[in-house]
């Protein structure tokens, strides 16, 4: 079975289909309604939910509020979590203070995704004392209002802060800490069986090897970003499936001289800082990768693992010579992520074997490392196009370079006959001409609703000319024949 907590009351959860979303749960099993369907898809926020993890920081056991997408969280990834939804906040006849600058703000107008909003903007506060304009922006870009502007919503974020911290959860936080914690040791495991379906949740990668050899057929959940569509607009449900968040030794973020490690379940909001440190050109991207909702669950891992070509964050991890370890039952190897990929959707992933950990190298003296995300949208959009570029210079020339694109072709890959014309010539504007034309010859990209084959070659492209502008030190004026 698994067990939760909504707000302060123990939830037991066993006969169930495990391909049941929070959303349809809190919807169809429990009757609150205040959290809305709106997309079904993780896009426009009308479902947040707040989710409360234990983290041990120091000895010490805090417990942490993040914001999720309802309609793409398998409910058995609640196991030993607290959900809060919307109608917690309300305190007999008194709203909470989220709740009351919402209105002092006239932030609502239909009401729809307001509940939504509140949820975001609640994680906020409980995370913060304070709030600049990017952190609001932030918290809030994961939700969407069709009726009105967005100025009294981020004026109600902003009045938010000046109630006191304090509020009706605060005083029961250490309760709830100890209660998950009883439900994590009392029963490690959650699972969910219902007719010939299973959900499994393993608390280590030795119980995640032996149940992946058990079941050959299951299928990884790890934030659902991606995999939970499948249930909800593809309408496809799975058999089995095994939930990553609770392995603990692959939720592991390890630094040593040579590399930067991520264990399998690590979320983008948990490697955010990490990455951004070592390669500081990662922040823009990371922060375009979906909204906050989805940066809270979805992980790096599960990124690679969907093998979907416009996935951002793989033509990133094969420019900067990133590894992973695959493991089957006791057994593990070691590959670059750029050999990771064989065709579309497939890869070099053998039965019941999975990703079990990210090797990225440290930054090299003297290289530089840049990534560009095309999209439609600024932010919360699939790219078009994603590049990633790491290079050195010494002496005017290029003694080293990788370049790699999202977008451009079935899977992730190197722009090889644009890094042969590059490497060990000068880096110049005559060079950097010849680069871009030998691009044409690595990839054959289509037209789709995101952008024509002919925009995505010419906008790639054009991202080796903005590297250029930004890495080279010549003062003299650059000639561009093309820009974009």
């Amino acid at each position: 079975m698994v067990k939760f907590l909504l707000n302060q009351s123990a939830v037991v959860v066993d006969q169930i289909d495990p391909n049941t979303t929070v959303l349809d749960y809190l919807r169809e099993h429990l009757y609150r309604t205040g959290t809305k369907e709106g997309c079904a898809s993780g896009d426009c926020g009308a479902c947040t939910v707040v989710i409360g993890e234990v983290e041990n920081d120091n000895d010490n056991d805090n417990l942490v509020y993040r914001s999720a997408n309802a309609c793409i969280t398998a409910v058995g990834s609640l196991h030993g979590k607290q959900l809060l939804t919307v109608e917690d906040l309300k305190q007999n006849d008194q709203l909470h203070p989220v709740q009351q600058a919402m209105v002092d703000c006239h932030g609502s107008q239909c009401g729809f995704c307001t509940p939504g909003f509140i949820m975001s903007m609640f994680a906020l506060r409980k995370n913060n004392t304070s709030a600049d304009q990017h952190k609001i922006n932030e918290s809030l870009g994961g939700n969407l209002c069709r009726c009105t502007g967005y100025r009294p919503i981020v004026d109600a974020a902003e009045k938010m802060f000046e109630s006191p911290q304090i509020d009706q959860f605060s005083p029961t936080e250490e309760s709830v800490v100890t209660q998950l914690n009883n439900i994590n040791r009392q029963q490690p495991q959650g699972s969910i069986s219902n007719a010939n379906k299973q959900f499994f949740s393993p608390t280590s990668s030795d119980e995640l090897a032996d149940l992946m050899l058990e079941y050959p057929q299951a299928k990884l959940l790890a934030g659902g970003t991606d995999l939970c569509l499948e249930f909800t607009q593809f309408l496809r449900d799975a058999e089995v499936l095994i939930y990553t968040g609770r392995v603990s030794d692959m939720a592991n973020i390890t630094t040593t001289e040579q590399s930067l490690e991520l264990g399998a379940a690590v979320t983008y909001s948990q490697a955010n800082d990490c990455l951004v440190d070592l390669y500081p050109d990662l922040k823009e991207l990371i922060e375009r990768l979906g909204s906050l909702q989805v940066r809270n669950q979805g992980t790096i891992a599960g990124n690679i693992g969907n093998a979907s070509p416009i996935g951002d964050m793989p033509p990133v991890l094969i420019a900067l010579g990133a590894e992973l370890i695959l493991r089957k039952g006791k057994e593990t190897r070691r590959v670059a992520v750029e050999d990771y990929f064989v065709k579309y959707k497939v890869t070099i992933l053998q039965t019941s074997e999975f990703i079990e950990k990210i090797i990225i190298p440290v930054p090299n003296p003297g290289s530089e490392f840049k990534a560009y995300k095309i999209s439609k949208r600024l932010e919360d959009d699939i790219s078009a196009t994603c590049g990633a570029f790491n290079i050195h210079i010494e002496n005017g020339i290029t003694t080293n370079i990788a370049i790699a694109f999202g977008g451009m072709a079935e899977i992730p890959k190197r722009a090889s006959h644009c890094e042969k014309a590059l490497l060990n010539q000068q880096w110049n504007q005559q060079t950097l001409e010849l680069a871009i034309n030998e691009m044409a010859k690595d990839f054959t990209p289509i037209s789709d609703f995101r952008a024509s084959a002919e925009y995505r070659l010419s906008v790639s492209q054009n991202m080796l000319r903005r590297l250029f502008l930004e890495t080279q030190q010549d003062s003299q004026p650059i000639r561009i024949t093309q820009y974009a």
